[in-house]
Parts: C-alpha cells; sequence; structure tokens
C-alpha cells in the first residue's frame, strides 16, 4: 500500500490521524511567559494537523531569549499549558511540546529579573535581537555555563518535560537546531571547552544525547523527539569540517535511544523541499520516524513519504494562513497563499486566529 499524506501513522503509543505535521513556528504572544487563550484558539483551530509542534518554549528562566515567549518551569505557566492541550484534544488533534533554550541568542532585557545570557563558551553571536523595551538590540557576549551549570541545565530540561506531560501533552521535542544551546554545544565554533563537553565530536555531542536520555528516562523515549538542522545557518551558525560527521554519528545514538522521531530541518541551507545529502545518511542510521521540514509542496510531500523516505511532513507557514491546512488539501480546495510577516510576532489576535477557514457554503452561494 502507497503511504500519503493522509495515511495514518502510529508515533511511539498514539495514533495520527494523517502525516501532516504542523511545524515549530515562534509566535510571540504569550504576555509575561504566561500562554493564553489566544493561543489556545490558534493550535485548536489547526488540530486537523496529524501532528502540532508547538512553538519554542523554555525550561527556565534564562532560555527566555525573546519577548514574550512561553516557559514550562512555573505552576501559572503549566496551568494556562492545559487550555492548549484541552482544545487540541477535544478537536481530536496531538501536540507535542518543543523546549527551547535559546543560550547566546538573547538580550537581557527579555529576561526575568535574576535571569543570565548562558552558552557553552563565551562566543557571541552577530546580529541583533528585538526587545520590546528598546527595539533591536545588539546581542551580547553570553556567560559561559560552569561544570555544575550544564547539569542544572539538564535537570532544568527534564522538569520542563515532565511539566509539559502534566499539562497534557503527548509528549516533547527538543529543538536542537535554529542556532539555540543544544546546536551551540555541536559546533567547534560555538564550543569551545576543553572538560568533556567540548573538543571532538563525541564530547560535544554528549550535551544533546545526555539530555535526550535523561529525559527519555523521566517520560518515556516513546515521547521524545529531536530536532536537527545540519549545516544550518541561522543566528550566526557556520558550517565545519565535521559536520556531516557530527549528525550521523547523533542519528546513530539517537535510534538506539529509540526516540519517537527525528526532525530534520533545511530552513535555510537547501532550496525549498530539497533533502540535503547528509539527510540520507542520517535516514541509514535513524531507523525511527522521519519528520522532514524545510518549504515542501504536497507534491514534493507525497513523493517522500510514497518512497519511504519520510514518515511524517512537517509545513509551517501554510498552517498559519490555512487554520484548515488538512482539509482544504484533502478536499483540493484553494488556499489563502499570503502570510502578514507584519504580524508573525506581535502581541494579539491579528495575524494569529484571523486567516479564514475555507466557507463552501458561500462558494456554493
Amino acid at each position: 500500500m502507497t503511504r500519503t499524506a493522509f495515511t495514518p501513522h502510529k508515533l511511539g503509543n498514539i495514533s495520527l490521524e494523517n502525516r501532516f505535521t504542523m511545524a515549530p513556528m515562534a509566535r510571540h504572544r504569550a504576555i509575561n511567559n504566561i500562554p493564553n487563550d489566544l493561543m489556545a484558539a490558534y493550535y485548536k483551530q489547526r488540530a486537523s494537523a496529524g501532528l502540532i509542534i508547538t512553538e519554542g518554549v523554555s525550561p527556565s528562566p534564562n532560555g527566555l531569549g525573546y519577548p514574550r515567549m512561553p516557559g514550562i518551569y512555573t505552576n501559572d505557566q503549566v496551568n494556562a499549558w492545559r487550555k492548549v492541550t484541552y482544545g487540541v484534544r477535544e478537536a481530536g488533534g496531538r501536540i507535542f511540546m518543543q523546549l527551547m533554550h535559546t543560550g547566546r541568542i538573547a538580550h537581557a532585557l527579555n529576561l526575568p529579573r535574576g535571569a543570565k545570557v548562558v552558552a557553552p563558551s563565551t562566543v557571541g553571536a552577530a546580529g541583533r535581537i528585538m526587545t520590546d523595551q528598546k527595539g533591536p538590540q545588539a546581542l551580547p557576549v553570553p556567560q559561559a555555563m560552569t561544570a555544575i551549570e550544564v547539569q542544572q541545565i539538564k535537570y532544568e530540561y527534564v522538569r520542563a518535560a515532565q511539566n509539559a506531560i502534566d499539562a497534557g501533552f503527548d509528549g516533547v521535542e527538543i529543538h536542537a537546531a535554529g542556532g539555540y544551546l543544544p546546536e551551540q554545544f555541536l559546533s567547534p565554533h560555538t564550543n569551545q571547552r576543553t572538560d568533556i563537553y567540548g573538543g571532538n565530536i563525541e564530547n560535544r555531542s554528549r550535551f544533546l544525547l545526555e539530555l535526550t536520555q535523561d529525559i527519555s528516562d523521566a517520560i518515556g523515549a516513546d515521547k521524545v523527539g529531536v530536532r536537527l538542522s545540519p549545516h544550518g545557518t541561522e543566528n550566526d551558525m557556520r558550517s565545519y569540517a565535521e559536520v556531516d560527521e557530527t549528525y550521523t554519528y547523533l542519528a546513530a545514538h539517537l535510534n538506539d535511544l529509540r526516540i519517537a522521531y527525528l526532525h530534520l530541518a533545511n530552513v535555510d541551507v537547501a532550496p525549498a523541499g530539497e533533502p540535503l545529502p547528509v539527510w540520507r545518511m542520517i535516514r541509514e542510521q535513524f531507523k525511527g520516524t522521519l519528520i522532514l521540514a524545510g518549504g515542501y509542496t504536497v507534491f514534493q510531500a507525497e513523493e517522500d513519504l510514497a518512497s519511504g523516505f519520510a514518515d511524517l511532513v512537517a509545513f509551517g507557514k501554510p498552517f498559519i494562513s490555512n487554520p484548515d491546512l488538512v482539509p482544504r488539501v484533502r478536499k483540493r480546495l484553494p488556499l489563502n497563499i499570503m502570510v502578514d510577516a507584519r504580524t508573525l510576532y506581535t502581541p494579539g489576535p491579528k495575524g494569529l486566529i484571523d486567516y479564514p477557514v475555507f466557507d463552501q457554503e458561500l462558494v456554493n452561494a
């Protein structure tokens, strides 16, 4: 039987009605870092996706690098996320929370009192970051994490994962791409440590692999996904000679951990919907569910699903402008193509929950 985007899929111990995945996308609506009713409505509107992966959610105050970024480390946050998961489940959907620590991609103005900008090493990133108080600001040089702080942040991730399950999520995704903290450990440009977390490929991979193991031990490996972006250049990440070797090493060890899925993104490093050569190498090493993301069309998604290369395909902007993306595609209805870039990250409902669903009755009239 040929697999299509509408073929059900078993992910760990849950069943997905289709193979459309809503990609994690920052929306910056969490006032005081707490999810709200707008966010609950936004995710519920898109629950026809086989799997939703949320925007990045910080496991600790230090990870809140952006304005209005949600967290999952306080009771208030956990209780607020329950509205999101309840709405998605009520609409028949499945949802994972993406755990994202921004590391050096942060500014003190975006952090709560007492928090600080930390990273594997004191290597700053080029570029600027938005703040609500003073607009765009230069990214600062981070503080290098001590050996104790490395262990502490792993504990914070584990606790955040447990909180996510308590809030009703089906699982969590570790964001190890985008130039954020776990990827900062992977790259020799951002990781200049001389302890067991720096140096060769094995040491630079240690933080992510230990983190994945710890979270798997706490909530079950079948509830854990990992997002990677080999050759990614977001947030001033740079290519290096051992990129392919690093990611095939990771894929093999993540396969051994029997996690729910591996999520590969080519956001800025390949033509839309075009797999990178290293993805094939990763697929040889990782035998579990593989999610591919990066400018896919439905036609390209169907090709990679039918061939068995992909198990799920993630779509980003099409889900922003089409809350009913899956039924539209199923019925071959036209899509809302335009996304209002001006409202991607602004507070309020505009550009979040006001994109129209297809009104078949209006068309018939």
